[in-house]
């Protein structure tokens, strides 16, 4: 579809034609199909973000982990159910990064006649934000993969599709929320965006937290929200500020030293029934780019409304670092294909193994018992012990190099899990949202520094239930799940750059007992390679 965006023309991959896609609205429970066509030149999937995909895994959707994708031409048709699922969660691409512009909410209501946990709202809203590139983000991807360096910098930060009236030929280009005085709204937030993390705030409006990542929380009050890419939160708003239009605002939070990032403030408008068309906007304020205290405020103050099946006794402990590598220069070119630190090549790594994304389906390969595709030899624990902060090794390229592989952590079915998520100051320290396909898990605590077992202190009575965590800048985090769910789960960081240098891995759950506790067989139309 052609799209006019800050005063040029672009081709953009949609779905059926609008952008951001259509919201998929449905009910706890419920069973969903969704038919997919692919009319672009390009491979495609779809995956069903924060779905638990409970006995479907060959419908979660990233390329080459449960599906190989679907090509020009070809159809799939994807079938889950929505088992004691409720709130925001989003559907997106899971292939390159096409999930750019192939995005969209999905909206799952209670079942009838059961209230939400918190006031009606008079009304509610969608309110994606996302990144805008004008260069196809298959061509963005491979150039930048190509160049051994960083990514480049969003053209513009999106709300809803609109850059807002900061950007070139932008000033009309707003979205705005009309607001009927003493009204409360339910507003459904995602990042969607590819590579920044992003402050939200709404002038002179305090937001109230119900929900993160699709779960119900207990009510907090903020008056800035930070949300990762892959994150969700359902917020309340009153409108009970004197008759005027208010910005809302979006802006990148940056934690990693030497980024060059998009500083340009993405501006909606929350506008009161009654007020002029005409007056400025009362201005939003965000915090300063790297205010790492008001993340901390946000998590701090996350708690679940209830707590089912949180893990107390623990059968497998599992220790892994997350961060970036410098490989070697190994390209003809240097000047054009090793931009990365001193002369290097970009990669990223979980327990220093950078995942090398196979050229089939693991799914499939672990369901036929194909040889050759992955070894099920990922490490539950770091190859070596240091200080991963401070001490970690920096001297790019000559010891920051990776091990390349695609390696799996296979899991009983049935185990409880704990993992430890540390940030590694290799290259740089940074905040990076961990997601977890195919499970919600328990974000029992969390801290900066070293991950220390004598002095960590868990919340183990109303820990937030989240499919997607920000560890830390310089810091960790500890998740616990119960693994019964069979099948591939991909556990990746959801800034893109990230997933493409390799900050990825794959979970294989084992088969409990019976067809209830099985993957079942695939399905006929499953795409091939």
């Amino acid at each position: 579809m052609e799209v006019s965006k800050l005063c040029k023309s672009t081709n953009i991959v949609t779905i059926n034609g609008i952008y951001p896609g259509p919201v998929l609205y449905a009910q706890e429970d419920d069973r969903v199909i969704v038919k997919v066509t692919n009319e672009t030149p390009y491979n495609a999937s779809i995956h069903w973000h924060g779905v638990r995909q409970r006995l479907s895994c060959w419908s979660d959707g990233p390329a080459y982990i449960t599906q190989c994708p679907i090509q020009p031409g070809q159809t799939f048709t994807y079938e889950f159910t929505l088992y004691q699922q409720k709130g925001t969660l989003f559907y997106h691409a899971h292939i390159s990064w096409l999930r750019a512009t192939l995005h969209g909410a999905i909206v799952i209501y209670p079942k009838t006649g059961v209230p939400y946990p918190f006031p009606n709202p008079y009304d509610e809203h969608i309110i994606i934000l996302g990144e805008w590139w004008s260069m196809n983000p298959i061509q963005l991807e491979q150039s930048t993969l190509a160049s051994g360096g960083a990514a480049p910098p969003a053209e513009a930060y999106v709300i809803n599709g609109h850059p807002g009236p900061l950007y070139n030929c932008s000033e009309n280009d707003v979205y705005s929320i009309d607001a009927v005085p003493g009204k409360t709204y339910l507003l459904r937030l995602l990042n969607t965006a590819l590579n920044t993390d992003h402050f939200f705030s709404i002038a002179g409006h305090n937001l109230t937290v119900v929900e993160a990542d699709g779960e119900y929380t207990k009510p907090f009050v903020v008056d800035h929200l930070m949300l990762g890419p892959g994150q969700t939160a359902n917020v309340l708003v009153t409108a009970d500020q004197s008759m005027d239009r208010y910005q809302i605002a979006m802006g990148p939070y940056v934690t990693a030293k030497n980024l060059t990032f998009q500083n340009i403030t993405s501006i909606a408008h929350f506008r009161y029934t009654g007020a002029g068309l005409t007056s400025v906007a009362r201005p939003a304020t965000l915090p300063f780019y790297n205010n790492s205290l008001v993340v901390n405020a946000n998590m701090d103050a996350l708690r679940s409304l209830e707590v089912t099946n949180l893990p107390l006794q623990i059968d497998e402990n599992l220790f892994f670092t997350i961060g970036l590598n410098v490989e070697q220069c190994n390209r003809q070119n240097p000047n054009l294909t090793c931009q990365g630190p001193n002369g290097g090549i970009f990669a990223a790594s979980m327990n220093n193994i950078s995942f090398t994304r196979p050229n089939v389906s693991l799914l499939q390969a672990y369901y036929n018992s194909l040889n050759g595709i992955y070894t099920a030899d990922f490490p539950g624990l770091p190859m070596k012990m240091y200080d991963f902060v401070n001490g970690a090794p920096n001297n790019s390229p000559n010891d920051t190099n990776a091990i390349f592989g695609t390696r799996v952590k296979v899991l009983e079915y049935g185990a409880k899990v704990q993992l430890i998520l540390q940030d590694t100051g290799t290259v740089t320290t940074e905040s990076h949202p961990m997601h977890l396909h195919g499970y919600s898990f328990y974000v029992v605590g969390y801290g900066s520094g070293n991950y220390d077992p004598t002095t960590a202190k868990f919340n183990l009575v109303d820990p937030p239930l989240m499919n997607t965590i920000n560890v830390p800048v310089g810091g960790w985090a500890v998740i616990r799940f119960v693994a019964d769910n069979p099948g591939v789960w991909f556990m990746h960081c959801h800034i893109e750059v990230h997933l493409s240098w390799g900050l990825s891995m794959v979970f294989i759950v084992k088969n409990g007992d019976g067809p209830l506790e099985s993957l079942p067989h695939p399905p006929s139309d499953l795409p091939s390679c």
